[in-house]
């Protein structure tokens, strides 16, 4: 596909080809960035505009990327379209939830093995049949780079949406009955963590035909306050981060093995 509206450069992530590697680690933070970087063999900073920031580098002598992608489906959609563009198409987002499911507690780590699309970006790309669902082989290295970090883990369904604060104070919202009825409706199918990204990640990724997997660390879990549970609260996302980038790791190694 052809940039947009710029000849020489993607229209968002000023970057062309060459800029970013095959495999991107994605978070919502810009300055979360410089903190994956870190994890990588070597790396260098390589652009910044609007919530777009990018890192590249290597780990195991391949290039690999990290780019921010903001809040929300509709930023992170331009800039996966942006980095699959740019030759990007293995995407791991590593990113931060609430805990739905009882025995989600903070300071854990979520693997979305699918998502629940209560969102908006999704419905312009397919239809409301298709499921949003990650890459097997990203969830399984996911799974095992949990498992040699040695951190509290768990795979399956994360819920989106688009409003923060119709999870949080629902009662404010004049479809208050609505959101607190599909919530209810979401936790009982087996719903474990809560965010906003992960739905348009993995349709994006069934449609461009690229891997997509995600990891969340649960900040904390309002089904365990509401029913009086101890709910600890960890405001760190050193968990994913360490995870998501072994996990890279792994992908890099298996894919040069294949």
């Amino acid at each position: 596909m052809s940039t947009v509206y710029s000849p020489n450069e993607e229209f968002h992530l000023k970057i062309k080809p060459g800029d970013v590697g095959r495999y991107v680690l994605l978070c919502g933070d810009p300055g979360r960035c410089e903190k994956i970087a870190n994890c990588f063999d070597t790396a260098a900073f390589v652009k910044s505009n609007r919530e777009y920031t990018i890192y590249t580098g290597t780990m195991e002598g391949e290039k690999v990327s990290v780019c921010s992608t903001g809040i929300g489906g509709p930023s992170l959609a331009i800039g996966v379209e942006e980095l699959i563009h740019c030759g990007a198409d293995t995407f791991i987002r590593i990113g931060s939830a609430g805990g739905m499911a009882e025995e989600v507690l903070g300071g854990d780590v979520v693997i979305g093995s699918g998502a629940i699309r209560m969102e908006g970006t999704t419905r312009e790309y397919a239809p409301e049949e298709v499921p949003a669902v990650a890459d097997y082989r990203v969830v399984n290295a996911l799974a095992d780079a949990a498992k040699e970090y040695g951190v509290r883990f768990h795979v399956g369904i994360l819920h989106n949406k688009d409003n923060f604060y119709g999870q949080h104070s629902p009662d404010t919202m004049p479809v208050r009955d609505q959101l607190k009825s599909k919530w209810q409706a979401f936790m009982e199918c087996g719903a474990l963590a809560s965010e906003m990204e992960s739905a348009a990640l993995f349709i994006i990724g069934s449609i461009r035909r690229v891997r997509t997997g995600c990891i969340v660390q649960v900040f904390a879990n309002q089904t365990r306050r509401a029913l009086g549970l101890e709910d600890p609260m960890v405001l760190d996302t050193e968990a994913a981060v360490r995870v998501g980038t072994l996990a890279i790791r792994k992908l890099i190694l298996r894919d040069r093995e294949a």
